[in-house]
């Protein structure tokens, strides 16, 4: 029996919750319009058609390499989520951005790590230090009700399953070339300037 794919639902890019000249001059417009309308949009067009493959083959009653298809889908699909979050964990610095926590995620900050400076200095540890191409993250763990930091290679690796995800920062090199060469540390420190604390927050009410 074929299957009707038509109405299945797509990736899709988000819309940038800023101007794309908005993070300057932390993150400048060149560089963001970049990471975004180009880096991002590739995860999108890479998932999309990893779906297609996978509707065509079931159309057809064909075989295919599961193992290889799935593995660029969860990387494509990674991509896809983990950029959709940075963009909107960043405001413009000082309308939004930057600053300390607030609320609840700042008690759960002080508890977990004892201050806001040392949670800082670990996750841009964490962040510095990822291998190759990746990310940090802070994440929320369901089955202990603590807040951890997370390093991701690539998209997909060192994934702590089920985690959910309140806030990240792409380290790969074209998040930052444009404005910072090879310097991840100063894309790092520049970061701090433009969390959105509030959306951080937010996540974490949300849980």
């Amino acid at each position: 029996m074929k299957t009707t794919t038509a109405s299945l639902k797509k990736y899709e890019l988000p819309p940038l919750p800023y101007a794309p000249d908005a993070l300057e001059p932390y993150i400048s417009k060149e560089q963001l319009a970049l990471h975004h309308d180009k880096h991002h949009q590739a995860y999108v067009t890479g998932a999309n058609a990893d779906l297609e493959k996978l509707e065509k083959a079931r159309q057809e009653g064909a075989e295919i390499d599961m193992k290889a298809l799935l593995k660029e889908l969860s990387f494509n699909i990674g991509g896809q989520v983990l950029h959709t979050f940075f963009w909107s964990n960043m405001a413009p610095a000082g309308s939004g951005g930057g600053g300390k926590p607030g609320g609840a995620l700042a008690d759960r900050i002080d508890q977990e790590w004892g201050s806001f400076d040392r949670f800082k200095a670990e996750f841009t540890k964490a962040a510095a230090s990822v291998e190759g191409s990746g990310w940090a993250a802070l994440a929320h763990c369901s089955m202990t009700d603590r807040l951890m930091i997370m390093q991701i290679e690539k998209h997909n690796n060192n994934v702590y399953p089920g985690f959910a995800i309140l806030m990240v920062l792409d380290v790969w090199e074209h998040a930052y070339y444009v404005d910072y060469k090879n310097n991840r540390g100063q894309f790092i420190d520049a970061f701090w300037n433009v969390v959105n604390w509030d959306t951080v927050n937010r996540r974490l009410e949300n849980l």
